[in-house]
């Protein structure tokens, strides 16, 4: 059985794995130019085919657009299926478009083994982009596992001195935690009458206890990927060792893999559980935005820092999906793509320095304005960003969501704008320490500013960061149909009666 209205998601996610192997059997380091080269290609081919899903978009249109349906392994009812909606739809583009900036962040830094980090981001991108797309579960399930193993590659091979720590740390808790969902995507697919589609899932009738414990089988899986607290300890270690890229990477994309878990899975699938269990989630999500903000305001190493406050920026999220309002829910979809330019650019930031002082610790530094003047106006812009200066990508999504949160409950919503203040202080007190004042340290007199490749860059992100708290409507105006669908679906009761 077939069944295809487009091959562009198709595309998407095999275009940057073909280009990806294609390095790796034939890339050596005798070549880095070359190698550098097809990889740069690869990452412009597989944005370039990602367009049209934007372009052709039907922003009126309910339910699935681009769908692809083969039939895989019949036996089992398994279906290649991939189809998005205004959910998954900026995604796939954001997941290409970071793929490019991330190889040319590595054209002058890594010298060794190129050909294997190159195809491994490559790969990486790919198989993100299938997670965004899969509509079968069986399929999403191994698109989600498949991620970790280019990343625990990148992160054990080119990290720090902790690599293999970090990167065993990261492979444990993902994994782990998705063991539970293996189990309730097996009981969903049996109780469906042996059918994988997501679609059918959403449909399907369950008592209040099942339920609850399908809720918790997926929130095992995404709670750790986003990540929430308690289960956020892998992440800071993650990001202090893995390289530049793998910082990127990981703040930009892989942590929304778990986000949009709750919205394709725990929400639809257990609509009455969510609504029972949803104190729960915003406590976590409150004590993310919360403490985690004023762990980040101690933190003395720049990437430790930017990492805890992608814990509490995605706090922000998995609190907007929870209150179950349509300015909330969209405003954590636009914080999901807005946190994908803005702590992309923050680890690009932070790589920049330690290329040049290998050191991250923010003591290191002082002064950097006046050796460095490009690269402190774009780092000013970015830590404004993140701590949601209007007119930038920052503020819409949070914005929307304290909105919604006050709409659901007044003392929510002010707890959850609590995350201004804390988002401003620690961002703010980094710029102040690390870019202005005099020059302390004699590294820091010998810095030289951007070159052509660093500030094409940071100012491509910038660009993205203004347009996105310019010109919102862009984004959730395709967005709005689809959350609403969500909404309305995880309001009505599954209860058997």
């Amino acid at each position: 059985m077939m069944q295809s209205t487009s091959s562009l998601l198709s595309l998407a996610i095999w275009c940057p794995i073909a280009f990806g192997f294609f390095i790796l059997a034939f890339g050596r380091d005798s070549n880095r130019g070359l190698v550098r080269g097809v990889s740069l290609i690869g990452a412009l081919a597989s944005f370039l085919v990602t367009l049209p899903l934007i372009k052709n978009f039907d922003n009126a249109a309910h339910g699935l657009q681009f769908v692809e349906k083969y039939t895989w392994i019949e036996k089992f009812n398994v279906f290649y299926a991939l189809g998005i909606d205004g959910i998954s739809l900026w995604f796939v583009p954001l997941t290409a478009f970071i793929t490019i900036i991330v190889v040319i962040a590595a054209w002058e830094v890594i010298e060794k083994q190129v050909a294997q980090y190159m195809g491994a981001f490559l790969i990486l991108s790919g198989l993100m982009v299938g997670v965004f797309s899969a509509t079968d579960g069986m399929l999403f399930y191994i698109f989600f596992e498949a991620t970790l193993i280019p990343m625990y590659i990148i992160v054990g091979v080119w990290g720090g001195p902790n690599r293999v720590y970090a990167a065993f740390k990261f492979f444990l808790y993902t994994l782990l935690g998705s063991l539970l969902t293996l189990v309730a995507i097996i009981y969903l697919y049996i109780k469906a009458g042996h059918s994988f589609e997501i679609q059918v899932w959403h449909q399907l009738p369950l008592p209040m206890d099942v339920q609850i414990l399908i809720f918790f089988a997926f929130f095992m899986a995404f709670a750790v990927k986003v990540p929430m607290w308690p289960v956020h300890t892998w992440l800071p270690d993650a990001h202090v060792e893995a390289p530049t890229g793998g910082s990127v990477v990981l703040a930009a994309i892989m942590l929304k893999l778990g986000a949009y878990g709750f919205l394709r899975f725990s929400m639809p699938i257990a609509p009455d559980a969510s609504h029972y269990l949803s104190g729960f989630v915003i406590t976590l999500s409150l004590i993310a935005v919360i403490y985690i903000g004023l762990v980040a305001l101690v933190q003395a190493d720049m990437k430790k820092l930017v990492a805890y406050s992608s814990i509490a920026h995605m706090g922000f999220v998995t609190l907007g999906f929870f209150v179950f309002n349509d300015m909330a829910a969209q405003g954590a979809i636009v914080q999901m793509i807005s946190h994908g330019f803005v702590s992309g650019a923050m680890f690009l930031c932070i790589g920049v320095l330690y290329d040049r002082v290998h050191s991250r610790e923010i003591a290191d530094y002082g002064g950097v304005v006046n050796t460095m003047p490009r690269f402190a106006a774009f780092f000013v812009l970015f830590s404004m960003a993140n701590c949601g200066l209007p007119a930038t990508s920052g503020f819409v999504g949070e914005f929307m969501v304290i909105l919604g949160a006050v709409k659901f409950n007044f003392w929510i919503g002010l707890l959850t704008a609590t995350a201004l203040i804390f988002g401003a202080a620690y961002s703010l007190w980094m710029v102040k320490r690390v870019i202005f004042g005099n020059i302390k340290h004699k590294h820091v007199a010998e810095l030289t500013d951007l070159n052509g490749r660093e500030f094409f860059m940071l100012g491509t992100l910038a660009i993205c960061v203004l347009v996105m708290g310019l010109y919102p409507g862009v984004f959730t105006d395709s967005m709005q149909v689809s959350v609403t669908d969500l909404l309305k679906h995880v309001a009505v009761s599954k209860l058997v009666p």
